[in-house]
């Protein structure tokens, strides 16, 4: 019966010291917890004295420096306009009668706008707080080439499209062959031939009726007689609204 005491006192021995090396663990283990916090809460102190010490001065300071930057650039953005688009013009009569025109369009605001005829400048005028800009103009005899262009600072656009305005007073040539006025048709002459001469490019009615123009710019209608005397009213006008007008009368008695 002696082993068995000393059996259970071994056991006890043995138990002791695990029990001993257990609770050393664990003291280790709670040291280190605490190390790893004091450690934690330190260098959040020190983030947090580092940016109340130095951090709002250098936001400021950053703020500061963005700001110019932007102030600087702003004039370097606006002299990098390279490109100025052309004007555009309000289309035009292609003919007029009248020598006084009026040229209007559209550009940017407050660019000056140079007006050009047959290539020559003739006026310049600045647009309005809207882009629109209006001349008043007197057009030469003939052919009028105009285009504009814009300039802003020292740049200048291109031309805008060429407008050709062709300006013309005099009234069309128109002479009528026959019939003569007066003349007089009988029995089965119930119709009149009409025919006459004109300019190029120019519209010639009969009674209100358009009539063929060939090109060699003559003319000729088959007008229906009615009993009685029949007015002929003949009209040439040209691109330009010119006009010329013959009256004649002529008696159909059967």
């Amino acid at each position: 019966m002696g082993p068995i005491p000393a059996i259970g006192s071994i056991s006890l021995l043995i138990m002791a010291r695990i029990n001993r090396n257990r609770s050393r663990l664990s003291n280790l283990k709670e040291t280190r917890i605490r190390r790893n916090l004091f450690l934690s809460l330190a260098g959040i102190a020190i983030v947090i004295f580092i940016v109340i010490k130095f951090g709002l001065p250098l936001m400021v300071n950053l703020t500061l420096f963005l700001s110019g930057s932007k102030s600087s650039q702003e004039p370097t953005q606006n002299n990098s306009i390279k490109f100025i688009s052309p004007p555009i013009i309000n289309p035009l009569l292609s003919a007029t009668n009248s020598a006084n025109i009026i040229i209007s369009g559209n550009s940017s605001p407050n660019q000056i706008i140079n007006l050009y005829i047959n290539n020559s400048l003739i006026d310049k005028i600045q647009t309005k707080s809207d882009g629109s800009f209006t001349f008043a103009e007197s057009l030469i005899p003939g052919s009028n080439a105009i285009k504009t262009n814009a300039v802003l600072d020292d740049k200048t656009s291109g031309f805008s499209e060429t407008q050709t305005v062709v300006f013309k007073s005099a009234i069309p040539s128109l002479t009528v062959d026959s019939p003569s006025d007066g003349q007089v048709f009988s029995k089965d002459q119930n119709v009149a031939q009409i025919k006459g001469k004109t300019d190029s490019d120019v519209k010639v009615t009969i009674n209100d009726f358009w009539v063929i123009v060939d090109e060699n710019n003559n003319f000729f209608y088959n007008l229906p007689l009615k009993n009685g005397e029949n007015p002929i009213k003949i009209v040439a006008t040209d691109q330009a609204g010119n006009k010329k007008e013959i009256d004649l009368k002529v008696s159909y008695n059967p």
